[in-house]
């Protein structure tokens, strides 16, 4: 009887996608007399039994594409949206992999779709995930499919700019995603020289930064560019709202949720620093948001090996009967991890990072003090 594989991409979109899903695809048949279920539109389709089996042939040619012939969606489904509100409908997700007979669920997502996937996993379904991430916060992997490609696109972008910052004398910031993780930001920022680089785990003073770029004033450099992630905050804010949230709630749990809940309304930071900045610089500012510009295209080969290998790893993983855990890469090595390790956590960068320390080195603003991160 053929091994029953069912393949769903979930999360946001990435490069790298396809090439995963073709790995996965293409290891199985060469591996087992497999039968792959193609699952649409992530975990919604796995809620709302859309699927299809598919043939050998849909997996030809699109190792290179961007995308996933799969599509995706953000859903979870714990927190399904409804006309009554969030429902969780992780009963039907079970029921259609029972009524599908499947003998193993590969799911490439995000932190948030690791975290759904545990949570099937702890509901008895054989599961194996893959990370995707453009922003790499996907945590117990060294890289997550995605995030090369991500980062050279957002590079390239930045030094397109830098050209127009000279030629125009402008403060250009490019904002990137990353929400609560800085390595995208900081990958791109120093590979491409920007003056500046601001990320979320590094809460920035608004004075080191404009000092920063007053020195590059005096200098003579009439320009700078500062490569900042979307979410990433001043100290100034970040004290206001962890002092609000202290005075909402009693303990430690209900104050992380009551900070949620006021960073809501503080939105738009990356055009209130522009703002500022040009004020105080007394020099045209001018933002460019990316955004999801870094999540099309041709995958980078560095994306593609790493989805091939992950794939084919997570492939090995269903022969063994290997379940609830995430194929990963570790110092190099393809192994695989507990999603019990991953479910509900972010990668950021740590502090004393090469990356944060090289970029010291050469002279780029992170908005503090090198020896205030000590």
């Amino acid at each position: 009887m053929a091994i029953r594989i069912g393949i769903l991409t979930a999360g946001g979109d990435c490069p790298g996608l396809n090439a995963a899903i073709r790995g996965v695809a293409r290891a199985a048949y060469q591996t087992l007399d497999a039968e792959i279920v193609g699952i649409r539109a992530g975990y919604r389709g796995l809620i709302e039994g859309d699927y299809q089996v598919m043939q050998q042939s849909q997996f030809s040619g699109i190792l290179t594409m961007g995308g996933t012939i799969l599509g995706t969606s953000r859903h979870v489904p714990e927190c399904m949206p409804s006309p009554e509100g969030a429902t969780d409908r992780t009963q039907e997700a079970i029921d259609t992999y029972r009524r599908n007979e499947l003998d193993a669920l590969v799911i490439i997502g995000d932190n948030k779709s690791q975290q759904a996937a545990y949570h099937l996993s702890q509901a008895g379904l054989n599961i194996i995930t893959l990370p995707k991430s453009c922003e790499n916060d996907v945590p117990r992997t060294d890289k997550s499919i995605g995030f090369d490609t991500a980062r050279e696109i957002a590079t390239q972008a930045i030094d397109r700019l830098h050209t127009n910052a000279n030629a125009t004398h402008r403060i250009m910031l490019v904002e990137l995603l990353g929400s609560y993780s800085g390595w995208l930001t900081m990958g791109a920022g120093l590979a491409a020289g920007a003056d500046v680089i601001l990320i979320p785990e590094i809460p920035y003073d608004f004075d080191v930064v404009i000092e920063a770029i007053q020195r590059r004033k005096k200098a003579g450099r009439n320009f700078s560019l500062v490569a900042v992630a979307e979410k990433a905050k001043s100290k100034e804010l970040v004290d206001f709202m962890a002092l609000a949230a202290s005075r909402r709630a009693a303990n430690a749990e209900e104050q992380v949720r009551a900070y949620e809940e006021i960073e809501k309304n503080y939105s738009a930071q990356t055009l209130l620093l522009a703002r500022r900045l040009g004020e105080a610089a007394d020099i045209e500012t001018h933002i460019t948001i990316l955004g999801s510009l870094v999540r099309g295209g041709t995958p980078t080969a560095a994306d593609r090996l790493l989805a091939t290998q992950l794939a084919e790893w997570s492939v090995k993983m269903v022969v063994e009967g290997i379940f609830g855990q995430m194929a990963c890469r570790i110092d190099g090595s393809v192994t695989n991890v507990p999603l019990s390790e991953v479910a509900g956590k972010v990668k950021q960068i740590p502090l004393d990072h090469d990356w944060i320390r090289g970029s010291y080195r050469v002279g780029a603003c992170l908005g503090v003090a090198e020896e205030s991160l000590e």
